[in-house]
């Protein structure tokens, strides 16, 4: 087996809760430490916190879908596209900055 996957640090892959206040509601996400990570880095290059950007894509995603069966699952797929370098366009982000503001 690869080192780079077998020898990684067990802490990127430490169960880690947040509360995340999404709709209204306030709801407890359970994510490995890698995944967080990333998520707060995405958040960043979107000018956003962490919380804001995950409660703005949830309410996206119900509109774009009508339902999401696994929000946590949704999460780490959301980091693997981003790992493999899909990015909302310049226009999107700057909107994103300006509502933040």
């Amino acid at each position: 087996m690869c080192r780079v996957f077998a020898g990684q640090d067990p802490e990127g892959y430490r169960q880690i809760n947040r509360s995340i206040r999404m709709a209204g509601h306030s709801t407890s996400i359970q994510l490995e430490a890698t995944f967080w990570e990333l998520l707060d880095e995405i958040a960043e290059t979107q000018g956003l916190t962490t919380p804001k950007f995950i409660s703005k894509l949830y309410d996206e995603a119900l509109e774009i879908n009508g339902e999401i069966p696994n929000f946590a699952s949704m999460l780490r797929t959301t980091c693997a596209l981003y790992l493999r370098g899909h990015r909302p366009c310049v226009e999107e982000v700057e909107a994103l900055r300006r509502q933040a503001a």
